[in-house]
C-alpha cells in the first residue's frame, strides 16, 4: 500500500481512514468525537516526529496533559499494539529478517515509580545508559513485532523469542553473525526455515550461507535508519517501557502506511 503524506506531523486523510476503522473495532477504545479523535492522533505524532517535552506540546493541538494521559492508557490497554498487528498487511515471508539496535536513554527516563531499570528495559553497556529494540521484518524491511530489553543484553539471548514473534510461513531468516548459534540454527530447520546466518569466524566446521541472499538483510538496517528519523524513537525519554513501545508501534505503523 502507498498512502503519501501531506504533512510529515501529521496523519494524511486515508491513514487516517484506516486507523480509525481499526479503533471502531477495539473494544477497550471508545472513541468518541473524531475530530478529537484525530486532534488526539496528530497531537502524537508531533512528539513522535519532534521528539519535544509533553509540556512544548502546541497548545493549537490540545492541553498536553490531555494528549499524554491518553497516550499512556493507550500504551497500558495494547491500543498501539493491536494497531500495528492489523497493519501489517500481507508481508512478504520470503524471507524474514532479525537484528537490533542500541537506544541511548536521556537521565529522565530513569526512576520510574515502583518499578526498577530491568523491568523498564533499561540497561548499561559499553555505549551507557540505554535500551536495546530487537525487531523482526520481513524482505521488505517492514516491521513485524519488537522486543525491548536492557542496552547490555545480547542479540542471541532474544533469537528465539523473536522467532516465535515471526509468523507461520516463512521460508528463511537471515541474521548477522551474533546469531550464529547451533540451538537456534535447529530451532530455524525445526520450523523448516533456511539459516541464512554467516558463521563465526572460531567455528571448527563453518556452515555454508548463502551469500547472494544474505545481502538483503540490509533491508533491516534501513528499517532501523527510518524509524530513528523519529526523534522519540532515536532518543529514549520514556519512564515506562510499555510508553516507549507505544511510540515504536506508531512509528511502525506510520511506516507500513506510508
Amino acid at each position: 500500500m502507498f498512502f503519501p503524506m501531506a504533512n510529515r506531523h501529521e496523519l494524511s486523510s486515508i491513514q487516517w481512514q484506516v486507523i480509525h476503522q481499526i479503533l471502531q473495532t477495539l473494544p477497550q477504545v471508545r472513541v468518541g468525537n473524531e475530530a478529537r479523535c484525530l486532534a488526539f492522533l496528530n497531537a502524537v505524532v508531533w512528539i513522535l516526529r519532534s521528539g519535544t517535552q509533553w509540556r512544548l506540546l502546541p497548545e493549537s493541538h490540545a492541553h498536553w496533559n490531555s494528549v499524554f494521559k491518553r497516550f499512556s492508557r493507550w500504551c497500558e490497554k495494547g491500543v498501539w499494539n493491536e494497531i500495528h498487528a492489523r497493519c501489517v498487511d500481507q508481508p512478504d515471508l520470503q524471507a524474514v529478517f532479525i537484528d537490533s539496535t542500541v537506544i541511548r536513554a536521556h537521565a529522565c527516563a530513569a526512576g520510574a515509580a515502583g518499578s526498577c531499570a530491568e523491568n523498564e528495559a533499561l540497561g548499561r553497556s559499553r555505549g551507557g545508559f540505554g535500551t536495546k529494540i530487537h525487531a523482526v521484518t520481513d524482505a521488505l524491511g517492514n516491521p513485524l513485532d519488537f522486543i525491548l530489553t536492557g542496552g547490555q543484553a545480547s542479540d542471541i539471548g532474544q533469537a528465539e523469542a523473536l522467532l516465535q514473534l515471526t509468523p507461520e510461513g516463512a521460508q528463511a531468516l537471515a541474521a548477522d553473525k551474533g546469531y550464529d548459534s547451533d540451538k537456534f540454527v535447529a530451532a530455524l530447520e525445526a520450523r523448516g526455515m533456511e539459516a541464512i546466518i554467516p558463521p563465526r569466524v572460531n567455528r571448527i566446521s563453518p556452515r555454508e550461507c548463502d551469500g547472494f541472499a544474505y545481502k538483503e538483510r540490509h533491508l533491516i538496517e534501513c528499517f532501523f535508519g527510518k524509524i530513528k528519523h523519529y526523534r522519540r524513537i532515536f532518543s529514549r525519554f520514556e519512564k515506562l517501557k510499555r510508553n516507549y513501545m507505544g511510540f515504536l508501534r506508531l512509528a511502525a505503523v506510520l511506516i507500513w502506511l506510508r
